[in-house]
Order: C-alpha cells, then structure tokens, then sequence
C-alpha cells in the first residue's frame, strides 16, 4: 500500500494533467479543442471514452453529466480497463459486455446499487456525512467539494445544491458527477471504487492487477449525452474554494452573488463551478 503514499502537490499536479480524454474514443463521440467534453453525437452506441493515461493509484477520473437525451434506455457507464486504447484495433461498441469481454476491463452501469463486493464476513460501512470536508477511501483523501454536483444558478439551485450534497437525486442526473479510482491492497490486487456525488459505493470489484496500466474508461451511453471531466485537487482546498464556502454560508441562493462586491472571476466561480 506504499503506492499510495504519494504527495499531495505530486498528485495534484498529476490529476490536472491527466483531467483529458484519449484522443481514441467510439465512433460517435466528438472532443471538444481541450479534449475535456466527450459528446455522443449520433445513435446511442459507440460512445466509448478513456482517460488520456493510466491513473495512478488513488487517482480519481471525475466526469459530470452535462447533457442527457430523451429516448433511449440505460445511463452512463464507468469502470477501469487494463487495455491501452492504443492498442485496440476497433473501439468496441459498447464497454458491456464488448470491452468486458476483451477481458481485463471493468465495467458498471451507474446506478444507485452497483454491485459492491464484500468479501466474506466484512459489513457495508456507513457512509459519510455529506459535510465531511474529505472524502476517505482506504488511505485516499480526496477534497469532497470538488466531487458533488452543482445546479445551475437559479431560485431553486441551493435546494438543489443539498439534494447532490446528500446524493439523494438519481445518480445519472444532469449536473452528477461520477468518478473512478482504484485502491492497491496488501496481496498485490487494487479494488475499484465508484463515487457517485462525493459518497464512495464501495468496492465495486477487486482483484484488479495494481502492476499493470489502469485506464479510466467512460461509455457515453444511451440517455447520457455529454460529459465533461472535472479536474480534482488534492490536499488543502484552494483559496477560492474557502471563499465560495463562506459565501455560501450567507446567502440564501446563488442569484444573490450577482449583488456583492466581489470580483467579477470570484463571482463566476462561486456561481458555476
């Protein structure tokens, strides 16, 4: 578990570079310049999507939800795979049960109960509560405000802001946030954990081989439309973020920030990000 000692500034810098889709993806997704948009342009298939590189061990690959689309069946799917996307010689259709079947992938579909695996007398644990600044996974510490969904500014948008914040609203909501990790163990092995809106689902598969390359995989499916990845900061909050938090704390909505006298770039964070 030495593996995941690894330095907040390190990791950081690490996340922030790595915040980026492969340019190798399905058939019908187009990246926007900055290769952090994956939209699924055509039909409900062939929207698969990979991080740019393997994540390290702990690393979260965070997406959130910009668009869906009415008509189709099924939701986002996410997971891990041991295939480097260069390597495929056709991106499969879909990553269930194509990808899964190339073997060394794991894949879920995003649903409030996604097959946690608990090995044999080992409890569920209670989640954590929606204020607890970091979220801990084994020895993973990760910034819980970066990790919850935010509404669009709007008359009800703090009423929504508590429903991410509690993960109460339907895990594929537009404005979720969704993300991947893995987490070494002593035998060698990773277990891969699902975040849904800052709360850990626990593990969702073990006996990932933590020595190989681990690539995030994305599947824009179905009513998923567009998503966007977010870039995750480890270690203290930014300035920014604290200022957002006191502001947050009194007012009433988000509509209200368009009247303090603050910085017109503080006014955009503290209102959309």
């Amino acid at each position: 578990q030495g593996q995941l000692k690894i330095a907040p500034a390190a990791m950081a810098a690490r996340c922030r570079l790595a915040a980026r889709f492969h340019h190798i993806h399905g058939a019908n997704i187009r990246l926007d310049a900055s290769h952090t948009q994956a939209t699924r342009v055509e039909s409900f298939a062939n929207g698969l999507c990979f991080s740019r590189e393997p994540l390290a061990p702990g690393q979260i690959f965070l997406v959130e939800i910009e668009e869906k689309e009415l008509g189709w069946c099924g939701h986002l799917r996410v997971g891990l795979t041991a295939h480097d996307p260069q390597s495929l010689e056709v991106v499969p259709e879909y990553s269930l049960p194509d990808l899964v079947n190339l073997g060394d992938t794991w894949v879920f579909a995003i649903t409030r109960n996604h097959n946690r695996v608990l090995v044999e007398g080992e409890e569920a644990q209670p989640r954590g509560r929606p204020w607890e600044p970091f979220l801990l996974i084994e020895r993973v510490r990760i910034p819980r405000d970066t990790l919850v969904g935010r509404s669009r500014p709007g008359r009800y948008s703090h009423i929504l802001d508590d429903l991410f914040k509690m993960n109460v609203l339907p895990a594929t909501a537009r404005r979720s946030r969704i993300g991947v990790l893995y987490a070494p163990q002593p035998d060698g092995t990773a277990d891969m954990h699902i975040v849904i809106n800052g709360e850990d689902m626990g593990p969702s598969a073990r006996g990932l081989p933590a020595t190989r390359p681990l690539y995030a995989v994305i599947d824009v499916f179905a009513s998923t439309k567009s998503v966007r990845v977010i870039p995750v900061d480890y270690g203290f909050p930014s300035l920014q973020t604290l200022c957002r938090l006191v502001i947050q704390k009194h007012i009433v909505h988000r509509l209200a920030i368009d009247g303090l006298d603050l910085p017109p770039l503080l006014k955009s964070f503290c209102q959309h990000e």
